[in-house]
């Protein structure tokens, strides 16, 4: 079985992820601030769950990931949906296209993936740089009561037809980090293959990430925690909207 095949089953796998709140997010945030033509870059854009939707309602979406086999199953979903759209490979601290979107978004907190501060920097620094003046740039991350609270020392499972998952999580090397070490078995007719992965992600303080967005150029219009609520010590999951100042 090709890894291509696994990150499909992988995209099943993980089909009750509520991808239809970040496009809900996505367009609260661009009515909310008359942003009107609706080009978007989705960085880290993984299979394309949030880009799809989003081209349904309109939206011109390039999509850019780290991994070549997900942006693979990116392209046959958006293909087969009758859509098209252009896919890169590219790290986002790295991100080099040859135009300004109306929108960035990184979305599923895969900003916590960027595991150093120079690495976070340098990441708003290149979206800046592909944002068009008056745009927005839009994403979330893990907040620090989840790496330490729900994520640390604990073991999840999940058990489907032709798949079955086992990850643990544990502190990582870097301060308010964690590991995820998960382990796939995937039915490959009567057997089944065994997958094992090691996902590093660091949480950030929010101050912190404000004054980099800042630093980069960029407006700090709103925080909220978990889509739409006010921030609280138990808020999941952060939302950020920030602005490129328009000429």
């Amino acid at each position: 079985m090709s890894y291509q095949q696994f990150a499909l089953l992988y995209d099943e796998l993980m089909n009750d992820v509520p991808y239809d709140k970040w496009v809900s997010f996505v367009e609260r945030k661009m009515d909310q601030y008359d942003v009107m033509a609706p080009s978007l870059l989705d960085v880290a854009c993984g299979t394309g769950s949030v880009a799809l939707p989003l081209m349904q309602k309109g939206y011109d979406v390039t999509g850019v990931d780290l991994s070549d086999d997900m942006l693979s199953v990116a392209y046959e979903k958006v293909r087969s949906a009758g859509y098209d759209a252009a896919f890169y490979q590219q790290d986002m601290r790295e991100l080099s296209l040859d135009r300004e979107f109306d929108c960035v978004t990184i979305f599923c907190d895969s900003l916590n993936y960027v595991t150093s501060e120079d690495g976070i920097k340098q990441t708003f620094k290149k979206v800046y740089e592909h944002v068009k003046p008056g745009g927005l740039f839009l994403f979330d991350i893990h907040s620090l009561y989840k790496i330490h609270q729900v994520f640390m020392n604990e073991t999840y499972t999940i058990n489907e037809e032709e798949v079955a998952l086992i990850w643990t999580c544990f502190p990582g090397e870097e301060p308010d980090s964690v590991e995820h070490d998960m382990t796939f078995f995937v039915q490959d007719g009567e057997y089944y293959q065994r997958f094992d992965e090691l996902h590093v992600q660091r949480g950030y303080e929010t101050d912190h990430i404000i004054s980099w967005l800042e630093e980069a150029g960029f407006t700090v219009l709103c925080v909220e925690g978990d889509f739409t609520e006010e921030l609280t010590d138990t808020t999941e999951r952060i939302f950020f909207t920030a602005q490129k100042k328009p000429r």
